[in-house]
């Protein structure tokens, strides 16, 4: 069978694109690398990143509108939790008769066939082939984007290459979630000979605004309940190992007494993510994650989940931690009823960036400020520019500082150019990219919210069905019918 559009990704945005598509009389598969649907939507983010709810409409509205729902209301609510999502989602696969097919990974080793500038089919190493006219890569990692050739990039660009403030390496920037100050570096205490600790470099790696290679850092959204009846305690991980916390003890020793929040999500859950200096972020353990394959990033998480459930079961436990901040976590645990298939813990990390396309719109911090117009918007976005740490290292002052944190409120949303979700026809002209879009880092920042990338998947699809009734690439679809119908099916331009 050939597909009118392949959706290479179940994450909220591949889903919405699938809805669309057969809104839009198209035949689609959705083709999901794992087992978990809905990405980080359904995989513990339930203190959702909106920004301006104003922004936000089409399928992502409705998703939150059908949550609103679950909980017996009439408006969209933007706290939920995690089951309730799948639950969403399920009922969109089911409402729409939706083609789904988990477990099936991408071939990374020549798995794209292309001809005449397109992409015929894809493998997986089951040895399944797909063909479609219409490809989409929704996945947050960007695997079908690579090897169907089409530029891409991953790390911070240097300030000059779009004229940018917040990019590349960002010292004097980083005060959020910063570190409490005077935290000595080294194993012995002022003892440069006995070794940095844990994830600490020796230095910034450059001057503010120069590029380098590293990404924001990762986490697991955990959800945690205090309710004894749906509660399960976390012991201590295989794999744990205490020298990964020797800072969070120094942190301790220096006032810091918050390491993660518990926002709420109803029926006593949480959200926690990261907060404050020393926290669930893995920070500088995730360099080699976008371009990794399939084991070495099931190795990240892997080494992501233990530090994570390692550092819950510390705060809880360790005679070094405080007895008062060991009394604020020690009721917390997984709730039975959340990610049973897993452990109670949520199978999706939180890849709050990985590659990005480089198409002939690059969405930088001029197009988030309003200072560069955009003529073919599909979407808008509005939270922060918000680009988690991703280091540590000795300040000029001889302490250890997180580094890259930069969170910059904005005034208004601003629309995100459909040539930002599309490649340069040059590289491939049947595929969409709504996730890995072209984007600067610091500009990724605040479009990688989860309501955004429904959008984005809506839109695309909307485009792959123009495409094909006009048998025309992607990069040529007529931008005023696509308006139109973005615009009659709700979406925020």
């Amino acid at each position: 069978m050939i597909y009118d559009l392949v959706i290479y990704g179940g994450t909220s945005s591949g889903l919405a694109a699938a809805v669309q598509a057969k809104r839009m009389g198209l035949s689609a598969i959705v083709i999901e690398p794992g087992d978990h649907l809905g990405g980080l939507s359904s995989g513990g983010l339930g203190d959702t990143d909106f920004g301006d709810k104003g922004a936000i409409g089409g399928l992502a509205l409705d998703f939150y509108r059908r949550l609103g729902k679950k909980y017996g209301k009439e408006e969209a609510v933007w706290l939920f939790e995690p089951k309730q999502a799948s639950a969403v989602f399920a009922d969109w696969i089911a409402e729409y008769d939706l083609c789904v097919l988990c477990r099936e990974r991408l071939d990374l080793e020549g798995g794209v066939a292309t001809a005449n500038g397109r992409i015929a089919s894809i493998r997986m190493e089951s040895g399944t082939t797909f063909a479609g006219r219409m490809f989409m890569d929704a996945t947050y990692e960007g695997d079908l984007m690579k090897l169907a050739g089409v530029a891409y990039t991953t790390g911070r660009e240097a300030n000059r290459i779009y004229g940018e403030t917040y990019n590349g390496i960002q010292t004097e920037n980083a005060t959020k979630n910063q570190l409490p100050y005077g935290i000595d570096p080294y194993w012995v205490k002022g003892d440069p000979a006995s070794g940095l600790l844990p994830g600490v470099n020796a230095d910034a790696g450059g001057e503010d605004g120069e590029a380098d290679h590293r990404i924001q850092a990762y986490c697991y959204r955990m959800c945690l309940t205090d309710d004894p009846d749906n509660r399960v305690m976390v012991d201590k991980p295989a794999g744990y190992d205490e020298s990964e916390y020797e800072l969070l003890f120094r942190s301790a020793e220096q006032g810091q007494t918050v390491f993660f929040k518990l926002n709420g999500v109803p029926n006593r859950k949480t959200d926690s993510n990261n907060d404050c200096g020393f926290s669930t972020d893995f920070i500088g353990r995730n360099y080699g994650y976008p371009e990794g394959g399939y084991a070495e990033r099931e190795q990240m998480a892997a080494a992501h989940q233990t530090y994570q459930l390692g550092l819950v079961w510390t705060l809880q436990h360790h005679p070094r931690v405080p007895a008062a901040i060991r009394a604020f976590y020690k009721e917390w645990g997984l709730p039975r009823d959340e990610f049973a298939a897993t452990g109670h813990w949520t199978p999706q990390l939180y890849v709050r960036e990985s590659r990005r396309m480089v198409a002939d719109v690059v969405m930088n911090e001029h197009h988030i400020f309003l200072r560069t117009p955009v003529e073919d918007p599909v979407g808008r976005g509005s939270y922060s520019m918000d680009s988690h740490n991703t280091q540590r290292h000795v300040s000029k002052d001889g302490f250890v500082v997180n580094e890259g944190d930069v969170q910059i409120r904005l005034d208004a949303p601003y629309p995100i150019s459909y040539r930002s979700i599309v490649p340069k026809e040059a590289e491939c002209a049947n595929l969409f990219v709504p996730v890995c879009l072209s984007a600067s880092h610091i500009a990724y920042g605040s479009i990688r919210m989860e309501p955004v990338f429904m959008v984005l998947g809506q839109s695309a699809a909307t485009a792959a069905a123009l495409a094909l009734a006009a048998d025309c690439s992607v990069q040529r679809v007529d931008y005023a019918a696509l308006r139109e119908r973005l615009l009659a099916d709700g979406q925020a331009l």
